[in-house]
């Protein structure tokens, strides 16, 4: 899936440029609301991190020292690695991470792909503290035409550190998983590789009469999902994820986390007047929060500083982006599948008591070894899914092998899932697997022209996504909610990519194999280092899904729970109205929140069992 544009890119060659960056990983501190200074997680002493701005076949080498008081890596978001699966930067699955106080470089191939993403860490804590920023790749001859462009980052701001949000989360006292909501949210912007002034209704990015601009919006939350849209003009969606499509109007876009849109938006012809861009939360996502919460977040698009700000609008409706109705500017037909791969998605008390995510009831806990190193070291038992660990939820692909994965969510919410090394077709959207309606629930479709590509796509609450991959990229590649709280708590597995051609063709460098041993950690071995299929003794071994369920008194207690704190919503979507809203408006709002967080078939996660019934796709 990456020939295509290889074919492209090679008439660039020749502007191929260097570019080196150093990054010393530290902690310093940001206040970028305005309301509170808290230690943050930054480069070279400063936050937000830089953002990386290069050109497809420049050669890229980023050299990270690690400041922090604990191990650190860096992933680049949406890079396929190709035979250097080990640059991925995913402690656990393709690396060890950086020991305290020493350096790594991390070299990025982009003789193949163009657009727009990211980079942030893949070490929890130092995600959700801040260390993420955009990476742009521009191509030397763009597919649509534009005057100029704004990278503009849409991101939740928490004001309490990881380290004390993780022990609220992950703890028995928090039986529904109810994640931490954040206290604000964040808008700012970059262009040519440098961040514009101000957050929020402090940033401002100029327009010019009748220029076309490109505005490149990334969601870099931890938690939050946002809609995002402009007063006063029209926007065509023209990239997705890194994927060039076709001009595809809309009236705002919708971006989980971890999702990148590019839309096209012609300036006015005239002065006379300056606009608001707005990126709102999406509420439903959020179980509890107070009339304080802000909703709805702005900056300014300004023509002319002395200018009035026109009246700001107000969308009546706002749902998700149809990504799979996008039709991408380089054809690639519909792959045939030749092994099929389902992965249910479910939340539940497990049975250390902690409100566990899962796929097929397994959730993920990193291995010992990180599971490339696995991959490269046990030869032909390298094709045994146990060498992985048990907790790893592993799967070995052949090479070139096309895998159908169908994502069913039990769950009562949406997740943005990622797969690292790959981008994917999007073959089927259900809305509701439970449904006879095949518009909600649509069959299984061949031969389709064209489908879209992405790297990361929202699954709906109750609902399925089909995507296919074909095994190409031999090394190891994680596949997981991007939710942070999710995948901390487990909703992740490890695709084992071509065992046999990734021990031909991928040698790690030996600086990287020191690391791990300077942290006491095996290279060599399966999941605890030992050179065996069988002996695994000392792996972590569950936990698993409690199976007692829960009792009629403790069904009714959280349902009154829930509808309290859905009436606590709409309370505040009546204040973000300004107070506009009349009792008939109000009852609406409950009646839509509650139908949301049914969705599915469940009210909330960990109720399966009282709520939902047996369900198949």
């Amino acid at each position: 899936m990456k020939s295509i544009f290889a074919l492209t890119a090679l008439a660039a060659v020749g502007q191929a440029a260097l570019v080196e960056k150093w990054y010393n990983i530290t902690q310093t501190t940001a206040n970028p609301d305005g309301l509170f200074e808290r230690t943050v997680v930054g480069v070279n002493g400063t936050w937000p991190p830089p953002p990386l701005d290069v050109t497809v076949n420049d050669t890229v080498r980023i050299h990270v020292t690690n400041g922090l008081s604990e191990a650190t890596a860096l992933h680049h978001h949406g890079m396929f690695f190709n035979k250097t699966s080990y640059y991925d930067g995913a402690p656990g699955v393709t690396q060890c991470g950086i020991p305290v106080g020493e350096s790594m470089t991390y070299e990025i191939d982009v003789s193949t792909q163009v657009g727009t993403y990211w980079w942030h860490s893949h070490v929890g804590s130092q995600y959700v503290d801040g260390l993420r920023a955009p990476f742009v790749i521009h191509n030397t001859t763009e597919t649509h035409q534009y005057d100029d462009e704004y990278t503009i980052i849409v991101s939740d701001w928490y004001h309490d550190q990881h380290a004390t949000l993780i022990k609220q989360f992950m703890n028995v006292y928090n039986p529904t998983g109810a994640e931490p909501v954040p206290e604000h949210a964040l808008i700012y912007v970059a262009q040519n590789g440098t961040y514009l002034p101000g957050f929020n209704e402090n940033a401002t990015i100029p327009f010019t009469p009748g220029k076309t601009y490109r505005l490149r919006i990334i969601n870099q939350s931890a938690f939050a999902m946002f809609f995002v849209w402009l007063d006063g003009h029209d926007m065509r969606i023209i990239e997705a994820d890194g994927t060039d499509v076709e001009e595809y109007p809309v009236d705002h876009v919708t971006l989980s986390v971890a999702q990148r849109y590019s839309v096209l938006v012609t300036a006015r012809n005239d002065t006379s007047s300056n606009f608001l861009l707005h990126a709102n939360f999406d509420y439903t996502m959020f179980d509890s929060f107070g009339p304080e919460l802000q909703l709805n977040y702005t900056a300014n698009i300004v023509y002319d500083a002395s200018a009035p700000t026109a009246e700001e609008e107000i969308r009546d409706t706002l749902d998700m982006t149809h990504d799979e109705l996008l039709v991408p500017s380089i054809v690639e037909p519909q792959m045939e599948a030749t092994k099929f791969i389902e992965l249910g998605v479910y939340f539940d008390t497990f049975t250390d008591g902690v409100n566990r995510a899962a796929f097929n009831n397994i959730t993920y806990t990193m291995p010992e070894v990180p599971s490339l190193f696995t991959q490269l070291s046990m030869g032909n038992d390298s094709l045994n899914p146990a060498v992985y660990g048990q907790q790893t939820h592993a799967y070995v692909l052949e090479k070139n092998e096309v895998v159908d994965l169908q994502i069913i969510n039990w769950d009562a919410n949406g997740h943005p899932f990622h797969l690292h090394g790959h981008k994917y077709q999007i073959v089927r959207l259900a809305m509701d697997v439970s449904s006879n309606d095949t518009e909600l629930n649509p069959p299984h479709t061949e031969g389709q022209a064209n489908p879209m590509r992405r790297d990361t796509i929202i699954v709906p609450a109750g609902g399925a996504v089909n995507v296919r991959f074909v095994a190409d990229n031999p090394g190891t590649w994680i596949f997981h909610c991007h939710i942070e709280w999710h995948l901390e708590a487990g909703l992740a597995v490890v695709f084992i990519e071509a065992p046999i051609e990734s021990q031909e063709e991928l040698t790690v460098p030996q600086y990287m194999l020191d690391q791990c041993s300077a942290q006491g950690i095996p290279y060599t071995g399966n999941a605890v280092g030992k050179n065996s299929t069988t002996d695994l003794k000392g792996e972590v071994v569950g936990p698993f899904p409690q199976n007692n369920g829960w009792h009629s008194k403790g069904i009714g207690a959280m349902a009154g729970c829930i509808l309290t704190a859905l009436i606590g919503m709409a309370t505040v979507v009546w204040y973000a109205f300004g107070g506009q809203l009349d009792a008939e408006d109000v009852e609406d709002e409950v009646r839509r929140a509650i139908e949301a967080k049914k969705e599915g078939g469940v009210l909330k996660r960990g109720f399966k069992s009282a709520f939902g019934g047996s369900k198949s796709a």
